[in-house]
């Protein structure tokens, strides 16, 4: 976050690109990973002077998103996980999956 505040390439979204971040490294630790300490995830940073794209990588078998529970319903309301991916979509600009959900690509763009 330090190397983004510094770029200044988001300074209005910078709170947004931080959370979104660190749900996605929770998620890449957690659930892609399964909190194996020999596992890495890589982060993949481009700050451009109106945009920042960032992308997450872990080492895990990746998932599906369609089979992701919408936090939203009253079924899922209760539950201690599930939101990270519905924050970060609520919170960036654009969100996609690739190799098959173990690398998440996340862009928020400066509104001028």
């Amino acid at each position: 976050m330090l190397l983004i505040r510094n770029c200044s390439c988001v300074p209005d979204g910078v709170s947004d690109v931080e959370i979104a971040l660190r749900e996605a490294l929770a998620n890449a630790i957690v659930h892609g990973n399964h909190e194996d300490r020999r596992k890495h995830v890589h982060v993949t940073c481009r700050c451009e002077p109106d945009e920042i794209s960032i992308a997450v990588k872990d080492e895990g078998n990746g998932f599906n998103i369609n089979s992701v529970p919408d936090p939203t319903t009253p079924r899922n309301i209760v539950s201690i996980h599930g939101r990270g991916i519905h924050v970060i979509r609520a919170l960036m600009d654009e969100v996609r999956f690739d190799e098959g959900g173990a690398v998440i690509h996340m862009k928020k763009r400066n509104v001028i």
